[in-house]
């Protein structure tokens, strides 16, 4: 995203780019005014900034979602800890049902 915003720096009048066609297909277009854009503040809701302040909220988004990301990741590691352990137990399970199954059958044969 923040990469995108750098196309004031091109000084181009009419610069060429790809616009999202129902969320798959990209089209050719060109960008009339540089110096103004829409960017996308989530569900659907588009606002028109100039390209510095499109940079500056580009900044702060990706520092938000960073920080929520730092935040999580521990409760991310402890789930993924439990579930290797939930595996493990249940690996253990298959194979003493399985050596049971196993017993069993040898037994009445």
């Amino acid at each position: 995203m923040a990469q995108s915003i750098n196309i004031t720096e091109l000084n181009l009048p009419q610069l060429e780019m790809l616009k999202n066609q129902l969320d798959q297909v990209y089209v050719p277009g060109k960008l009339h005014d540089v110096e103004h854009v829409l960017i996308d503040v989530g569900t659907g809701y588009y606002v028109e900034k100039t390209a510095e302040d499109a940079k500056d909220f580009f900044k702060r988004k990706i520092d938000f979602l960073t920080k929520q990301m730092e935040k999580i990741q521990p409760a991310l590691q402890e789930k993924h800890a439990m579930k290797q352990a939930v595996m493990e137990m249940m690996s253990q399970k298959i194979q003493q049902l399985t050596a049971l199954g196993a017993a069993q059958a040898t037994a009445k044969a």
